[in-house]
């Protein structure tokens, strides 16, 4: 897993290599300050001539200038680079959801999505600018000051050394194999607990009318408990490890004391270098002092990127074809033919044999309870779900011979969830062709039936209708998302349940307008509600993914059948006509 991550960060090594040098030499001139320091106050201390102390004044002051400016530069290089890695591999990210959505997002739950492609890859960062980088900078600066006690005083340094080795592998190590569980179960709990409150605030109206919140809310409460412990069991691991690093410091520096003294008793070493052996390791474990925590970051990056690769790696649903044929010419007729498809390979199915014809300026209804297969023909039709048998084709060409993205140039798709950005009405409509004019953007509101109602706002288009379309009602949002579908001028138009969640005056006002709109379209509306079907030229009931009767409204009604038996069942079905 590191591995891979560590490809994504080839476009930035050049800016990860500056932040190495300069971490090197803020460190370093850190090392350097606290020796030379050290040396001058000793010599100080036998009041020499102070021009023989001015090259060490100098040296202090530049040691002092150059960690701060050196310190600066490698933490802008360190970010700068870790910022285009994670820019590149969350848009990495959200293009694998492009293409997995919808029919490769069942395993996984909204809120554990949004942790992934936001949490999990803000953990990324870890991995160049607490483990990297700082472990790079420690071996060098680390050796470096064992090479300078080891040249001073060679018993010195092998105590500073078994020292770092001691604070920079031994406690990194142990500080892993303590925080390993504690990450994993960190890791999953904050996305455990992010998945829970976002079904909690996406379903709170239903939770509320049906008495469930309390429940919720207790889970939500004992999930935030389990994760601060978790989070508390993580901190203490490392503080464990910060603590065997500052004893690791504390003995070297006795441990220097110990075999300088000996050796300035017996000539070996210079009165005046004694401070600098001791106060050497001081400097010294500033370097390995974060390699504890580095080993614990290790640990949650490790988790992050299982979790990210897991949507990397996940199969798509739909595959283009290594060598796609060419879209064909307008006019369209969308056929099917004996059509099977299901959402998983071992699955039932959701479709199970269907035929249709929309020839151009057809409109074809297909209705049926929740459950019998609608939506799932749409998503086969748009190429976001492979068909499990039978064709579908577009003007004789097979679905699966054309790239996605040229079957959606050509059928477009109003949702029942259709998404409205926080901006403004026009803009929100503009989204289907951004080189659309007003006059293009009124017409195609005038067409969803909604012209007048714009034009009564004090800003008209300009009007905002907040966050998911929170300051429009539930017509007016579909409405707008018919302008864009209109806007868009598909050849061929779906319209999956566009009268879902409202009230059945406006849904059956909402539908009527839908087919007034789309009247001379090619069209395919996907509803449950059979209001205003004796405009469609067919209608096809599903039942269990099955063709259950088709055929017109008048036909329907006249003979026994699901349809009869729908619109007997149907709470405001508009009156019979005498057959």
């Amino acid at each position: 897993m590191i591995l891979r991550l560590l490809r994504f960060a080839r476009p930035a090594r050049g800016r990860l290599v500056i932040a190495v040098v300069f971490g090197v030499l803020a460190l370093g001139s850190g090392v350097g300050l606290m020796a030379t320091s050290a040396w001058l106050i000793s010599r100080a201390a036998q009041h020499p001539p102070v021009l023989t102390l001015m090259v060490a004044i100098v040296a202090v002051r530049a040691f002092g200038l150059g960690r701060g400016v050196f310190r600066y530069i490698e933490r802008l290089a360190g970010h700068d680079a870790t910022f285009r890695i994670l820019a590149d591999l969350r848009a990495r990210v959200y293009e694998r959801l492009e293409r997995l959505t919808p029919g490769g997002l069942p395993s996984f739950r909204g809120g554990d999505l949004l942790n992934r492609l936001v949490a999990d890859v803000d953990a990324v960062q870890d991995l160049f600018l607490r483990v990297l980088l700082p472990c790079t900078v420690a071996a060098v600066v680390g050796g470096a000051s064992v090479g300078i006690a080891w040249a001073l005083l060679p018993s010195a340094g092998a105590v500073l050394l078994f020292a770092l080795l001691l604070a920079g592998v031994v406690a990194p190590w142990l500080s892993a194999a303590m925080a390993r569980r504690a990450e994993r179960q960190t890791t999953d709990l904050r996305g455990e607990l992010t998945s829970h409150v976002v079904d909690t605030l996406q379903g709170a109206p239903e939770l509320i009318a049906y008495g469930a919140a309390p429940a919720q809310l207790a889970e939500a409460t004992r999930l935030d408990g389990d994760f601060t412990r978790a989070t508390a069991r993580s901190a203490a691991t490392a503080g464990a490890g910060a603590a065997i690093s500052a004893l690791a410091g504390g003995l070297a520096v006795w441990g220097g004391l110990a075999v300088g003294v000996p050796a300035v008793r017996s000539g070996t070493l210079d009165g005046v270098l004694l401070a600098v052996v001791v106060l050497l390791p001081l400097a010294a474990f500033e370097v390995v002092a974060g390699l504890p925590l580095a080993a614990q970051y290790m640990e949650r990056v490790r988790r992050s990127a299982t979790r990210i690769f897991a949507v990397l790696d996940s199969p798509e649903p739909v595959s283009d074809p290594a060598d796609p044929t060419p879209p064909p010419a307008a006019p369209y007729t969308l056929s099917v033919e004996n059509l099977r498809a299901r959402w998983t390979p071992t699955g039932p199915y959701a479709l199970d044999g269907i035929s249709l014809d929309l020839t151009p300026g057809r409109r074809c209804a297909i209705v049926g309870p929740s459950g019998s297969g609608k939506t799932t023909l749409t998503a086969v039709l748009l190429r976001f779900l492979e068909p499990a048998g039978g064709t579908a084709t577009l003007n004789g060409v097979d679905l699966r011979a054309l790239t996605g993205d040229d079957v959606r140039q050509v059928i477009g798709l109003c949702a029942q969830d259709a998404h409205l950005f926080d901006s403004t009405i026009g803009e929100n409509v503009r989204l289907a062709r951004p080189s659309a004019t007003d006059a293009e953007i009124r017409d195609a509101l005038r067409r969803a039936r909604l012209l007048d109602w714009v034009d009564a706002l004090p800003r008209g288009l300009d009007t905002h209708v907040g966050e998911h379309g929170a300051q429009v009602s539930g017509g007016q949002r579909q409405r707008i998302a018919l302008a864009r579908a209109l806007l868009a001028d598909f050849p061929i138009l779906l319209l999956d349940e566009p009268a879902e969640h409202l009230d059945v005056a406006t849904a059956d006002a909402l539908t009527a307008d839908l087919l007034t709109a789309t009247e001379g379209r090619t069209t395919l509306l996907v509803t449950h509600r059979l209001a205003g079907l004796d405009a469609v030229d067919e209608i096809i009931v599903l039942d269990e993914g099955r063709v259950a009767d088709r055929g017109t409204h008048a036909d329907l009604l006249s003979r026994p059948g699901t349809y009869r038996s729908l619109w007997r069942r149907d709470p405001t079905p508009e009156p019979a006509r005498p057959i």
